[in-house]
């Protein structure tokens, strides 16, 4: 009798946890699936602002020029140079108007430009990441997060077999109902472990808080960037002398983003990858004053605290680009196979609900 009513307890409990939260795992699954799978087909589909003809010499100080004749000295720019040679360059802007221009390398030409939620993947990649609500729906994908640890837990338990020859059955000739139960009890046992990895990865990106905790639970002294005391006056004018500078102190790195700050009191940084740095963007920094370009601080992603040098794995392990072909099969079948279980779990519920009248 104990153990019947403890079984109805866990029972309640995931399934009033998965009806509360699990609108928001769905959420994350099916725009997580979308951006692993739309990425590609995004770039195939408007080759116009993604591929380029030619490469081209790598200089952005023309294109820093326009960038600030339109949008002033209020305005910042990411620019992510081109990592293949038929690739455009990318600068994203931070300021009245915020997006992303496609750049010709060769002619610094603009391609196109999108808003940051104009198109089809920029509008999924806000939502899986911010639910388009900032820090609020952070906060909320890292509640998430938890909640699926609950249901994780609760459904290992429900399923956990007697007798294990049928622990991985699926009952098909006894009617639609018994055959979706099966298949989500299944497809949760099968695959929870890897839907787990990416529901905390996605969260630790998330959330700061997580990263930070780390770092205070390993004793490990949070690095920040340097601060610049004084307003600068002038927005930065060239950043090809400020990438020469930089190049000095991390000879050994790919250029992955250059970030040029709006006028005021905010340091340039230029990101690199280095050869033993997993994360695809690279985490090592070289950080520089905007007025006088002198190096205020050098951080090799090794050298970083415990909880920012975990995102050099967390990141690609989410995206599934650590581990090859196969890590990004995984990554894509666990996207599936949460919003499998949760569209199937809430028809269970409604059939149960339609049932008893």
């Amino acid at each position: 009798m104990a153990a019947a009513r403890l079984r109805r307890l866990w029972l309640k409990l995931h399934r009033w946890v998965g009806l509360s939260l699990g609108m928001l795992l769905l959420i994350s699954a099916t725009t997580g699936t979308l951006l692993i799978v739309g990425e590609p087909i995004d770039e195939a589909l408007r080759p116009d602002l993604h591929r380029a003809q030619q490469a081209g010499d790598g200089r952005l100080d023309p294109v820093l020029a326009r960038l600030r004749a339109e949008f002033g000295d209020d305005a910042g720019f990411t620019f992510r140079p081109p990592r293949e040679p038929d690739e455009t360059l990318h600068v994203f802007v931070s300021g009245p108007w915020t997006g992303t221009l496609f750049i010709d390398p060769s002619t610094g030409t603009e391609r196109g430009r999108l808003g940051q939620t104009e198109g089809f993947f920029n509008t999924v990649f806000a939502l899986h990441s911010t639910l388009l609500a900032h820090e609020a729906g952070r906060a909320a994908l890292a509640l998430s997060a938890l909640a699926y640890l609950l249901l994780l837990a609760t459904g290992l338990v429900l399923w956990w077999p007697k007798w294990w020859r049928h622990a991985l059955t699926v009952k098909t000739g006894s009617g639609l109902t018994r055959s979706l139960f099966d298949l989500h009890r299944v497809a949760g046992a099968l695959t929870g472990i890897v839907v787990l990895v990416s529901i905390v990865t996605g969260a630790y990106m998330a959330w700061r808080p997580i990263s930070a905790g780390v770092s205070a639970v390993a004793g490990s002294t949070p690095v920040k960037p340097p601060v610049i005391t004084e307003p600068v006056d002038q927005a930065l004018a060239t950043v090809d002398a400020a990438m020469a500078v930089a190049r000095q102190r991390v000879p050994d790195g790919m250029v992955g983003y250059v970030q040029v700050p709006a006028r005021g009191t905010q340091p340039l940084r230029i990101r690199y990858r280095v050869p033993d740095d997993p994360h695809p963007n690279g985490l090592t920094s070289v950080w520089m004053h905007p007025g006088t370009l002198q190096v205020l601080a050098v951080n090799r992603w090794n050298e970083l605290d415990t909880g920012t040098r975990a995102y050099s794995w967390i990141y690609p392990l989410h995206i599934g680009e650590l581990g090859g072909r196969a890590t990004w099969l995984l990554t894509l079948l666990s996207g599936l196979a949460l919003a499998w279980m949760g569209v199937s779990g809430t028809w269970l519920w409604w059939r149960r609900r339609c049932a008893r009248g």
